[in-house]
């Protein structure tokens, strides 16, 4: 029994595009206008989900998804950062934010770790191994990062070694109780109908 899970990066926020640790924001226009030029929608999955937050929710609606809510695919949560620019956090608390992008385990916000983080998605996983067939999951940078962790059986540390763009791609396949990453589009308007198939 083989299990295809797919990652697609909801589109672009007022905070993707200032570098803000994001709240429970609307997609920008931008964004938006990004989702309406994609040439075809999404296709080849037979189940589907999606972020609580509306950001995602409005992704996969924008898009014509029929996907249930799952809360387990929600971002990080920034604690007291959320909302705040990170030039405003590295300004006001440098050693804080340093301690948190060099220690996996650190939460200095008050909010969850990237350990944390990479432990909820691995869970999740886990449990889509049981589910044969391909998931479409529309989420969060976050999310995906400590999913490819997951797959490559990575350090934490490489979490911010990874770069997710909105709408972008990333393929697992889960056989044998382990994953494999298959495939990471860049999310370009450009290349999005060969990452979307």
């Amino acid at each position: 029994m083989s299990t295809r899970v797919k990652l697609l990066c909801h589109a672009s926020t007022s905070a993707v595009r200032t570098s803000t640790f994001p709240a429970d924001e609307e997609l920008a226009p931008q964004g938006r206008r990004k989702l309406s030029g994609l040439s075809r929608p999404l296709q080849h999955w037979d189940h589907c989900v999606t972020s609580p937050t509306r950001r995602a929710t409005q992704t996969a609606a924008a898009l014509g998804l029929q996907a249930t809510i799952e809360p387990m695919l929600r971002d990080c949560d920034y604690g007291r950062w959320t909302g705040r620019s990170f030039d405003e956090v590295q300004a006001q608390e440098p050693e804080a934010l340093a301690d948190w992008i060099k220690d996996p385990s650190a939460a200095p916000h008050g909010g969850e770790s990237v350990d944390a983080t990479i432990a909820r998605v691995s869970i999740w996983l886990d449990k889509q191994l049981t589910i044969p067939g391909v998931i479409l999951a529309v989420t969060h940078a976050s999310v995906i990062r400590a999913a490819i962790v997951c797959a490559l059986v990575a350090e934490p540390r490489s979490f911010w070694h990874i770069d997710i763009a909105p709408l972008s791609l990333t393929q697992l396949s889960g056989n044998g109780g382990r994953w494999t990453l298959v495939s990471m589009s860049s999310g370009k308007a450009d290349s999005s109908t060969d990452g979307f198939c």
